[in-house]
């Protein structure tokens, strides 16, 4: 594999055509719309379709149609746009349909701005539509990073026919990194011609296949909101993603911290370092499921006096850290959220107030 210098949403498209998706749906919103702008120009190259929608709530119901019918499909938003696409959401994962959405987060709420910002935290990981449902939610903490989980997130939404969510912020989108590709595609699914609207003729089958979201019964509808949460139990014992830093050390504060943030804090980390302070990190790969157990142990090691999630947002993350944490050690909170990336120093100043 060669490395090539790509931004973070061109390098999104690519990597959506590179997982075997042929089919975009989109509609322009800053800071993301480069993926459709790329995917415009290479998608009739791979024989594939992208067709911009008159509105992020058509756009919904185009990726519902898609996943339907067994396709790979994929879209691109930001921050309001999703929340548009929220109704639809919810009925893909009813409908039990694999789909990839991408959110390129910008500030919030309202118009907000078009900075980055991780604000959308509690959209994209305790639902956003109605219902009890989740998506699967990958956060990168930059391009190759997105790249990798951009493919993979074809793959997890095949495995569990179920939306998957690359929740990333704006700086993901806009800044350049060289990445790689895997010189293979992943492969199709197996398994769409058991429940997919793909055709009788076209799967040799005299059955019909129906994809709903509709029970009327209320104890079907109650059963089928089990087996909706056996999945999403099952993500939790199978497709926990995280990684550590510094946690070898005898920290005293753990941070918990994730997307673009994390590289902030691991620059930090390193600085403190230096200067005799020692910090450990755990960022969560996976926002839902969140990696409670991995969390819960770091913080219980008994050098650490302090627990802070340090985000882009006002603490919609600390939440899941306190669960986690479950009151072993004291859980802070830093965050700055209108679009200013809050600055190593300004972490180091934060950190040394703990302590």
């Amino acid at each position: 594999m060669t490395k090539v210098l790509m931004k973070g949403n061109e390098a999104i498209g690519e990597a959506a055509i590179r997982a075997g998706c042929k089919n975009y749906f989109a509609y322009p919103i800053t800071p993301q719309s480069e993926v459709a702008e790329y995917l415009a120009k290479r998608l009739p190259e791979v024989d594939g379709v992208f067709l911009q929608g008159e509105s992020e709530v058509a756009v919904g119901y185009m990726i519902f149609g898609a996943a339907g019918a067994g396709e790979r499909v994929m879209t691109t938003s930001s921050s309001p746009g999703v929340s548009l696409m929220g109704e639809a959401i919810s009925y893909i994962a009813a409908a039990q349909c694999p789909a990839v959405f991408v959110n390129i987060m910008r500030c919030g709420p309202g118009l907000g701005g078009i900075l980055p910002s991780q604000g959308d935290y509690f959209q994209a990981v305790k639902g956003g539509g109605h219902g009890d449902y989740h998506m699967l939610v990958l956060a990168p903490d930059g391009v190759q990073e997105a790249v990798e989980m951009t493919m993979n997130a074809f793959a997890l939404a095949d495995k569990y026919r179920n939306p998957v969510m690359i929740l990333g912020d704006g700086l993901i989108g806009q800044m350049m990194e060289p990445v790689e590709f895997p010189d293979t595609l992943v492969s199709e699914p197996s398994n769409k011609d058991e429940w997919a609207t793909n055709g009788m003729s076209t799967r040799n089958s005299s059955q019909r296949n129906l994809v709903k979201s509709l029970f009327l019964d209320p104890a079907a509808l109650n059963q089928h909101n089990l087996n909706l949460k056996a999945k999403y139990e099952q993500m939790a014992k199978e497709d926990v993603l995280f990684e550590t830093y510094h946690t070898d050390t005898d920290y005293s504060v753990l941070i918990v911290s994730y997307g673009t943030m994390s590289r902030v804090c691991k620059t930090s980390i390193d600085i403190l370092s230096q200067e005799g302070i020692q910090v450990g990190l755990i960022r969560p790969q996976t926002l839902f499921p969140f990696p409670q157990e991995a969390i819960r142990s770091a913080a219980g090691k008994e050098s650490c006096k302090a627990v802070i999630s340090i985000e882009m947002s006002m603490g919609q993350m600390v939440e899941d850290v306190e669960r986690s944490v479950q009151g072993v050690k004291k859980v802070t909170f830093y965050g700055e959220c209108g679009g200013e990336v809050p600055t190593p120093e300004r972490i180091n100043d934060v950190i040394k107030g703990l302590l």
